[in-house]
């Protein structure tokens, strides 16, 4: 077992997510799906109980614990990415797999986890600092989706 694994609660669809996962991110991949030995408050025996999982590498693990703890903002994952391409294809499996857009790179999957869709072009920017960095978060303020040109543009001052 790993040392320090992320923990994400769901309400019941634990297994799904972890398989959208996988299948939308490199490096991601279910690793393990526990099922209660017998039945308990809330669930049967057989029903999923957790799913341990991969996202880009960094260690999971789902729990169906029900509806009391739903997700929120507080928590994302920020995935970093080197083109408009790769940016449009994890925005719209995300958001075309019953998800919401957002504001600034931001958008939820259907399970309320919340996702940042960075282009690097986004980050090397801030990094930069300065005017640089102004206009790009000016451009960032007015997008949902992050355009990868819009912000090359702004960071020639364009």
């Amino acid at each position: 077992m790993n040392k320090n694994t992320i923990c994400l609660w769901f309400d019941r669809d634990a297994e799904e997510a972890a398989r959208f996962y996988s299948e939308t991110f490199p490096d991601s991949e279910v690793t393990a799906v526990r099922k209660a030995p017998s039945d308990f408050p809330g669930g049967k025996e057989g029903d999923v109980l957790t799913v341990e999982f991969t996202v880009c590498g960094i260690p999971c693990i789902g729990i169906n614990g029900g509806p009391t703890f739903p997700q929120t903002e507080a928590f994302s994952f920020q995935i970093a990415t080197d083109d408009q391409e790769e940016t449009d294809r994890y925005w719209d499996a995300i958001v075309g797999n019953g998800g919401a857009e957002s504001a600034c790179g931001w958008c939820k999957d259907k399970w309320g986890l919340n996702w940042q869709i960075t282009p690097r072009v986004l980050t090397e920017a801030m990094a930069a600092g300065g005017d640089e960095a102004q206009r790009a978060f000016e451009a960032m303020m007015t997008m949902q989706k992050i355009d990868v040109a819009r912000i090359e543009a702004a960071r020639r001052g364009g």
